[in-house]
């Protein structure tokens, strides 16, 4: 079992980013450009996310992407809540950042950053 802390929010960074958009200073296509890469990550590793898509309204996946020197090769790959416990319980504390991600018109941004570490 693993507890998340140090968490870092990107909710400001989000919301100043929609304002732009909504303003008119910045083209959908610029915050639209997930790659096949974090799309795929979404589909298969990511869960519902519990707001519609900022953009076209469409429902998104929250994608969990982990990182750490003691991960090695699997060190940048995206994992879901089952596969995180079992990196943290092998190697220890880990970084996990939260994407929440568009599969309809590529939406993404980076919404959190924390560790997560064993429950002792």
């Amino acid at each position: 079992m693993f507890a998340y802390s140090r968490e870092i929010s990107h909710e400001w960074q989000r919301r100043t980013t929609l304002r732009e958009y909504a303003r008119g200073r910045v083209p959908a296509d610029a915050l639209c450009d997930a790659d096949f890469l974090l799309r795929a990550a979404a589909e298969f590793h990511g869960a519902p996310s519990p707001r519609p898509c900022p953009i076209c309204g469409s429902e998104m996946r929250d994608v969990s992407w982990v990182y750490g020197d003691a991960l090695g090769r699997r060190s940048g790959t995206a994992r879901d809540d089952s596969e995180i416990d079992a990196l943290v319980a092998e190697v220890g504390p880990i970084t996990v950042h939260v994407v929440e991600v568009c599969l309809h018109c590529r939406w993404n941004h980076l919404l959190r950053e924390m560790t997560a570490s064993p429950v002792v």
